[in-house]
């Protein structure tokens, strides 16, 4: 049988490694290197793009304290991923990079410049992953008492998204002559103040960057909840999702698709990419035991739960951990993620919430087994799924050497014998590479 290719992403952020494992890096590579060793092995593997996570705060949730965030280095410390996006793309030829940034850190023409200038400095292949934040302490680093209402957030989100539109078509295509004989470097009538006064934002414009390679980043979105949805169907041209099993995962693809298309958008032009973490052994019965290993690991609840509490908002360690959730719970944060993590109705305890797919947080289906059995099942679900690929990552956002090894060189080979990854870059912009198939 003749199968459509997917798409591979890895997901992951600038924070200690498996500073616990035997084969980490010691929990210290802050001055880049490894993550930039990361990139080229990825794109060794011919990963579409390398998309890297971010928080603006040191969370106080869980427990009420920062104590367990940072004894066990869980969403903390977190460095800038700007800068290591940069580097990553100049250390490598044809990866894409995504570097999260919230539209609650930047005004609108300060993230355009910064975008528009990453893009030139890596040839056309970066992506900004979209997120307006979601925790009071990170507001708190931003002049303001709480976050706004999740609603008012999304419309101040749907304006900025309208002037970095503006501001990134504010040089035309052409602008830059460089006509020597003529002394002209750029044609002004090519360059075009945007003059945006609306509700949130007032923007004078123009850009005072040249128009990069595509124009615009790649854009990357996570939305979960019913106005996330929309938001991503209008923008994303990459969405990133967490689902519980195939049929969820088929049902979200054609929700989304179908959103896009009611908009007017091509729902082929939008790259849904589900995370999930393999675990990969050189028997079945070896995957199975590291997998068990990992969630029977001393510091695998209180990590989950230190992470889940960081991104919901909600301190779980109010709940004892052999007991069900006493009630469906409501955030003004990532409401999306706290109900992928809660599977309210499903009678299970906190601890099984934890323990049932990494916290539902990091694989939408579980992948366990030798790499061609892995290989195997992930062909398998995106022929029901129908698209469009997937995005790697790992129980609370860790990874060592050895993990991405066993990726790039056990289970990507055989990905790439079956003919459902690419085995080489046939063009230069992210934006091309996604769109290929």
């Amino acid at each position: 049988m003749t199968r459509k290719k997917f798409h591979l992403g890895w997901f992951m952020n600038f924070t200690p490694d498996e500073w616990r494992d035997p084969f980490g890096q010691g929990g210290s590579p802050w001055d880049g290197q490894f993550y930039i060793e990361m990139a080229q092995t990825l794109e060794r593997a011919c990963f579409d793009y390398i998309m890297i996570e971010d928080k603006l705060m040191v969370s106080e949730t869980y427990g009420g304290s920062r104590e367990r965030g940072l004894r066990g280095g869980v969403m903390v410390p977190k460095h800038d991923p700007a800068p290591l996006a940069v580097a990553m793309g100049m250390a490598t030829k044809h990866l894409g990079v995504v570097a999260t940034m919230s539209t609650l850190a930047y005004p609108p023409f300060l993230l355009a410049r910064l975008c528009s200038t990453v893009d030139s400095l890596t040839k056309g292949r970066f992506g900004w992953n979209v997120v307006t934040s979601a925790e009071d302490l990170s507001a708190q680093n931003f002049g303001l008492d709480k976050l706004p209402a999740r609603e008012l957030r999304y419309e101040m989100a749907e304006e900025y998204m309208e002037v970095m539109g503006k501001l990134f078509e504010s040089w035309e295509e052409g602008a830059v002559v460089l006509d020597r004989e003529a002394g002209m470097y750029a044609d002004h009538t090519k360059v075009h103040p945007i003059n945006h006064e609306g509700k949130f934002f007032k923007v004078r414009g123009p850009l005072n960057t040249v128009r990069s390679p595509q124009g615009r980043p790649v854009y990357v979105q996570a939305g979960a909840s019913p106005r996330g949805r929309d938001f991503a169907a209008k923008h994303a041209d990459s969405i990133v999702s967490v689902a519980s099993g195939v049929g969820e995962m088929k049902a979200f693809r054609a929700d989304i698709r179908g959103r896009a298309a009611a908009l007017g958008r091509d729902p082929d032009q939008i790259k849904v990419l589900f995370c999930v973490t393999p675990t990969l052994g050189e028997t079945t019965a070896d995957a199975r035991e590291t997998h068990e290993r990992r969630l029977n690991a001393p510091y695998f609840i209180d990590d989950m739960l230190a992470s889940v509490s960081a991104i919901t908002d909600i301190d779980f360690a109010q709940f004892p951990i052999d007991q069900n959730l006493p009630a469906r719970l409501i955030t003004n944060g990532e409401q999306g993620s706290l109900d992928k993590f809660q599977q309210w109705g499903s009678g299970k305890t906190l601890r099984q919430l934890v323990v049932d797919g990494a916290g539902g947080l990091c694989s939408s289906v579980e992948l366990v087994g030798t790499p061609a059995e892995v290989a195997c099942r992930m062909g398998e679900v995106m022929d029901e799924v129908g698209g469009d690929g997937f995005l790697i990552t790992t129980p609370v956002l860790r990874v060592g050497r050895r993990y991405l090894t066993e990726v790039a060189d056990g289970l990507v080979p055989e990905l790439q014998r079956r003919g459902l990854t690419r085995t080489e870059y046939r063009h230069q912009l992210l934006r091309d590479n996604l769109q290929e198939f």
